[in-house]
C-alpha cells in the first residue's frame, strides 16, 4: 500500500474538510456558513481530510474546545491551491536538498502539510497515513473568503457513532463512516509535499 496519499469525500467541484471548535466558534459557523469571530484569521487553522483522524484528534467531540466537530465542504480548486503553496513541516534531505532550503521554503510557504498515522475505528494507527494541512496568512484569508461552499455540524453524527463503537456494534458503526477515496492529485502537486505516487 503506499504510505502517503490523500483519502476523503469528494465530488467534482468540492473536497469534504474537518475542524473542531469550540461552541462558540462552531455554532456562528454553521449558523453564518463562513467563519466570524471570534475565529482569528491570524492564527493557523487545520484542516483534515480524514474524518477518522479528526476524531482521534477531537476526542469524538469530547475533548474541550472541540465540541463541535464541522464537516466543511470547501472547492478543489481552492484545496489543490492550497498543496500548491505548502511546504512540509519538517526536512526532507531527498526533497529540499539542504536544510536551509527548507527553511526559507517554510518562511515562504502559507501552507504546513503533516502527513501523520493514519486511524482505524478504534484510533489504532494503520500502515498508512493521512494529510493534516495548516493554513495561515494568505491561505486563511482564502479559506475564509473564497473557497468554502458549506459548513455542517456534525458533532452529534460524531458521538452517536462513537457510542455504537463502544457498545461493541463495529459493523453497523464501520457501515455509517464517510466513505473516503483516494483523492486524484497530480503528481507534480504531489512531489513537493511527499505524496506516493504509483510507479
Amino acid at each position: 500500500m503506499l504510505e502517503r496519499q490523500i483519502r476523503a469525500v469528494y465530488d467534482e467541484e468540492t473536497i469534504t474538510v474537518y475542524q473542531a471548535y469550540s461552541p462558540k466558534i462552531g455554532i456562528l459557523a454553521v449558523e453564518h456558513q463562513r467563519f466570524i469571530p471570534p475565529f482569528k484569521m491570524d492564527r493557523m487553522t487545520w484542516i483534515k481530510p480524514s474524518f477518522l483522524w479528526m476524531m482521534y484528534r477531537a476526542g469524538w467531540g469530547t475533548k474541550e474546545g472541540q465540541e463541535h466537530i464541522l464537516a466543511i465542504n470547501i472547492k478543489r480548486s481552492g484545496f489543490e491551491w492550497a498543496i500548491g503553496n505548502a511546504c512540509l513541516s519538517h526536512y526532507k534531505p531527498k526533497l529540499h536538498g539542504s536544510e536551509s532550503a527548507w527553511q526559507e521554503a517554510m518562511k515562504q510557504a502559507p501552507v504546513r502539510i503533516q502527513w501523520d498515522p493514519e486511524k482505524d475505528i478504534h484510533m489504532q494507527n494503520l500502515d498508512y497515513r493521512s494529510i493534516q494541512i495548516g493554513l495561515s496568512g494568505i491561505a486563511v484569508e482564502h479559506y475564509v473568503n473564497d473557497w468554502v461552499v458549506s459548513i455542517t455540524d456534525i458533532s452529534d453524527y460524531s458521538r452517536d457513532l462513537h457510542q455504537l463503537i463502544r457498545s461493541g456494534k463495529k459493523e453497523e458503526a464501520t457501515a455509517k463512516l464517510p466513505q473516503e477515496r483516494i483523492y486524484p492529485l497530480d503528481a507534480a502537486l504531489g512531489k513537493p509535499i511527499h505524496h506516493s505516487t504509483q510507479q
